[in-house]
C-alpha cells in the first residue's frame, strides 16, 4: 500500500529577490503575491510529484514553495508512492513524451492496470486531506492518474508536464495516447513549450511557463573561488591542497551548512589539479542526458593537441538515492564499461562522479562548487524540456555547450550566451565547439557575461512565482485564452 509522505520545506522571504531585480520589479510582486494571498485565504496550494529529492522538477519545488510560503501564502507538497514496477512504467511513459522507446516494454492493458491501481490508492490518500477548492499541482507523468480523483473531491487541479518534443513520432503518440483518459477533466495544464502541447489538451486551459532558478539555492547563491576549492578538494573532485577557504553555505532555511560527505569517484589515476580546465556534465544517469556521447565527443579531443590539457567530469547524483529513477544504476554500468572500453591514456582525463545525496542541500552545494569551477559546463541532451543545469551555470557566467533541442533553444542564444549543437548526436559538431571555447578565452568571457544576465532577465523564479499567480486568479474566474 503506497503512503504518500508530505515534504517539510520552511519559508523564505521573497524580499531577498530585490538586491537581485530591483525595487520596481520587486513591488510588482509583492503586489500580485497580496492578491493571491487574499483569494488564497482559508486554501492550500498542493504539489505532488513522486519524489522529494533528485532531478529537475524537486528543485523547482523545493524553491518555488518556500517563496510561495514566505510570501504568507499556504503551500504544501506531497511525494506519492508505489511499487518498483510503477516507476519502471511511469519511466517508459517519460521517454516516450521524448519520442523515446526507453526500455521497449508494453504501454498496455496491464501496464494502464498497473499505473491505475497504483494512483487510486495514493488519490485515497490524498484527498483525506485536500480540500474543496484548494488547488492542486499535479507534476509530470508519474500524477496524471489521480487528476480524476481529485477533481472530484472539489479541488482545481492543474496539470503541469515538464518533458516534450518539438517534433511528435510514434512514441510520443503511445505515451500521450496512455495519458489521455486521464487529462480530460483537469480545469488547466501547464507546458514548458507550447510545442509541447499534445492535442488532447485544450489550448483554451493551458499556459506556457518555463521552468527557474533559485539564485539565492545552495545550488546556485554566491561562492568564492576558495570556499569551491576547499569543497571540491575535500569531496575528492580536484586534487588538493584545499587553500583557506571553508566548506560552508547558507542553507535554504537561512541556518548554516558545511560540506562533510565525499564523492564516490572513479578514474584512472589522480584527480585533476586545481589548475586543470575541465569540462564538466552534471545530470541524472539517464540515457536522454547521452553521458556516453558526452564521453564520445570528448576523446575526440584527446588526439595529441587538445587545448590546455582538458580533462572530462561527468557527475550525477549517487546511482541508489533517486527513487523514481530505476534506470539509474544500469545507466552508470553501461556508462563505466564505455570508460573502461577507452585507452589508458583517455580514461586518465576522464572521471566518473557519484554525487552524495544523504542531504539534498549539501549535494546542492557541491554542484555550485563543480559548475562555478568548470572552464566549460555542457548539457549534450538528446531530449530536453528545460535545462535547469543549463540555466544554473549561465547564472554563473559559465560559457556552456549544449544541444539544440527543447526548452535548451529558449535558454541559449546561439553565439551569444552559449554554443548550440543543432544535431546532438553530431559528435565532431560537439568536439569542436569545445574546442573553440578552450582555444578563445575572450568569447568564452564574452558568452559567459551574457548568459549571466539572460538568466536575470528571463530566468528566475519571481517571474515564474507571478506567472503561476496569474494562473490560480484565472482558474477561480474561470478565465480561458490562448496558452503564453
Amino acid at each position: 500500500m503506497p503512503r504518500i509522505s508530505e515534504v517539510s520545506v520552511g519559508p523564505r522571504s521573497p524580499g531577498q529577490f530585490e538586491p537581485i531585480v530591483g525595487p520596481e520589479r520587486m513591488a510588482r510582486f509583492l503586489d500580485a503575491a497580496h492578491r493571491l494571498r487574499t483569494r488564497m485565504a482559508g486554501r492550500v496550494v498542493w504539489n505532488v510529484n513522486s519524489t522529494a529529492t533528485g532531478g529537475g522538477v524537486a528543485e523547482l519545488l523545493r524553491s518555488l514553495i518556500a517563496y510561495t510560503r514566505g510570501a504568507g501564502i499556504d503551500t504544501r507538497w506531497i511525494a506519492i508512492d508505489g511499487p518498483r514496477e510503477f516507476f519502471v512504467l511511469t519511466k517508459r511513459i517519460h521517454h516516450a513524451l521524448h519520442g523515446q522507446p526507453g526500455d521497449g516494454s508494453d504501454l498496455g492493458d496491464g501496464e494502464q492496470l498497473l499505473y491505475e491501481e497504483v494512483l487510486h490508492e495514493n488519490a485515497m490518500e490524498l484527498v483525506a486531506v485536500i480540500r474543496p477548492e484548494d488547488v492542486v499541482l499535479l507534476h509530470d507523468p508519474q500524477t496524471a492518474g489521480l487528476i480524476p480523483h481529485i477533481v472530484r473531491a472539489g479541488a482545481k487541479v492543474v496539470w503541469r508536464c515538464h518533458i516534450g518534443v518539438d517534433e511528435p513520432n510514434e512514441q510520443t503518440e503511445l505515451g500521450w495516447r496512455f495519458l489521455a483518459p486521464y487529462l480530460e477533466t483537469a480545469h488547466g495544464y501547464v507546458f514548458t513549450r507550447k510545442t509541447y502541447v499534445p492535442p488532447m489538451c485544450d489550448l483554451a486551459r493551458t499556459e506556457i511557463i518555463p521552468p527557474t532558478i533559485d539564485p539565492l539555492s545552495p545550488k546556485n547563491q554566491d561562492m568564492t573561488p576558495e570556499t569551491a576549492r576547499t569543497i571540491l578538494v575535500h569531496t575528492g573532485i580536484v586534487e588538493g591542497p584545499a587553500n583557506t577557504g571553508s566548506r560552508e553555505f547558507t542553507r535554504e532555511d537561512g541556518s548554516p551548512g558545511r560540506v562533510d560527505r565525499s564523492a564516490d569517484v572513479i578514474r584512472l589515476g589522480r584527480a585533476p589539479s586545481w589548475d586543470t580546465p575541465l569540462v564538466v556534465q552534471v545530470s541524472r544517469w539517464d540515457p536522454l542526458k547521452d553521458p556516453h556521447g558526452v564521453l564520445k565527443g570528448f576523446t575526440a579531443l584527446l588526439d595529441g593537441t587538445a587545448p590546455a590539457n582538458a580533462e572530462l567530469v561527468l557527475a550525477g547524483p549517487n546511482v541508489h538515492a533517486v527513487a523514481d529513477d530505476p534506470e539509474g544504476p544500469a545507466m552508470f554500468e553501461e556508462l563505466l564499461q564505455t570508460w573502461r572500453s577507452i585507452s589508458h591514456s583517455e580514461r586518465r582525463r576522464i572521471h566518473l562522479v557519484n554525487l552524495p545525496m544523504a542531504d539534498v542541500e549539501e549535494n546542492a552545494a557541491i554542484v555550485n562548487a563543480l559548475q562555478r569551477h568548470a572552464t566549460i559546463v555542457v548539457q549534450k541532451s538528446l531530449r530536453e524540456g528545460f535545462g535547469l543545469t543549463v540555466a544554473e551555470a549561465m547564472w554563473k557566467g559559465r560559457p556552456v555547450v549544449a544541444s539544440a533541442v527543447g526548452g535548451i533553444q529558449d535558454q541559449i542564444e546561439d553565439g551569444q550566451s552559449g554554443l548550440l549543437i543543432p544535431d546532438p548526436e553530431d559528435l565532431d559538431a560537439f568536439a569542436s565547439a569545445l574546442r573553440q571555447l578552450l582555444e578563445d578565452r575572450e568569447l568564452s568571457l564574452s558568452l559567459g557575461r551574457n548568459a549571466r544576465e539572460r538568466v536575470r532577465e528571463h530566468f528566475l523564479g519571481l517571474s515564474s512565482l507571478e506567472t503561476w499567480g496569474a494562473l490560480i486568479e484565472r482558474l477561480d474566474e474561470g478565465g480561458n485564452g490562448e496558452p503564453r
